[in-house]
């Protein structure tokens, strides 16, 4: 691993120790049949980019700035409160209909701060065709890695 990408991955983790996301005990996991799986959302790209479904990441800035999924909208964090507001902002206006995909891939899924917060806020703003990538380990290995196109900077 070179120095940059360990220098970045402590921070990323740095940033994590002063988050705390805890769902309310009366809101459901994620299920399976809420996922998306990386292959699946490559090949609806095209789909992304015509504006017939709403990509959105919901991660920390410099994983967004690291590599991003073209066509991807940026709210911020779904674990701070500012992140949570961009978010809804941004889907204020789609009708509840629309198709939305949320990703992070911070860290493994099952430390995500950010992906079940989102989730959650979309799901009781009314939205029915919702779905969240599945990124079980971090973006890099289950999209990167596996030679998906991405963007940088941003």
């Amino acid at each position: 691993m070179s120095l940059q990408r360990a220098l970045i991955k402590a921070l990323v983790f740095a940033i994590f120790a002063g988050v705390v996301a805890v769902a309310a005990d009366n809101e459901p996991s994620i299920t399976q049949s809420d996922l998306i799986t990386a292959s699946q959302l490559n090949s609806q790209l095209p789909a992304v980019k015509a504006g017939k479904i709403a990509l959105i990441h919901v991660g920390f800035h410099v994983m967004y700035q690291m590599g991003h999924i073209p066509g991807s909208q940026y709210v911020g964090a779904a674990s701070y409160a500012d992140g949570m507001a961009a978010l809804k902002r941004l889907v204020s206006e789609l009708p509840r209909g629309q198709e939305i995909v949320i990703y992070c891939g911070c860290c493994p899924w099952d430390n995500c701060p950010n992906i079940q917060p989102a989730f959650h806020a979309l799901k009781e703003m009314g939205f029915t065709h919702l779905k969240a990538l599945d990124i079980p380990e971090r973006f890099g290995d289950d999209w990167t890695a596996k030679g998906y196109p991405v963007v940088k900077g941003g």
